[in-house]
């Protein structure tokens, strides 16, 4: 497979766990899926194989300035590495967020923005989702 190719994949491979959390976080596939965090540890292994390849082509990546890491984004195997990395963690952030909704109990509508934050911005639905857990605990 292309990186291409890949990389539409891995992003098919994240959208159906993020639709399952906003959707039906408490059905028991679901609940499979973020106990076992498969869904991260499949783009692990792509991360892992795309890193690889791009520490072969371009040798040991620097992260010491912006430029070394701008540098690092002309690499299309860096790119897609990168890329998988978002994916894995922001869901892995996501599964966090419906884990300690259990025992929150923030309705679930108003989760969907903080979930679909985190998937599309990552920090920024992570910080709603903070504030939205701080008032709740106010509330309690």
């Amino acid at each position: 497979m292309t990186p291409s190719e890949i990389f539409s994949t891995a992003n098919m491979t994240a959208m159906p766990m993020w639709l399952l959390l906003m959707a039906l976080p408490k059905w028991k596939v679901t609940r499979f899926l973020i106990d076992y965090k498969i869904v991260p540890l499949l783009l692990a292994i792509l991360y892992v194989v795309f890193i690889v390849r791009a520490i072969q082509i371009g040798g040991w990546m620097d992260f010491g300035s912006l430029d070394s890491v701008m540098a690092l984004f002309t690499e299309e195997n860096a790119v897609l590495a990168g890329w998988i990395h978002y994916l894995a963690f922001d869901l892995l952030v996501g599964m966090w967020m419906v884990n300690q909704n259990a025992k929150l109990k923030i309705h679930r509508l108003l989760m969907v923005p903080c979930l679909l934050g985190t998937f599309m911005f990552g920090p920024v639905g992570f910080a709603l989702f903070i504030i939205l857990k701080t008032i709740k605990k106010q509330q309690s």
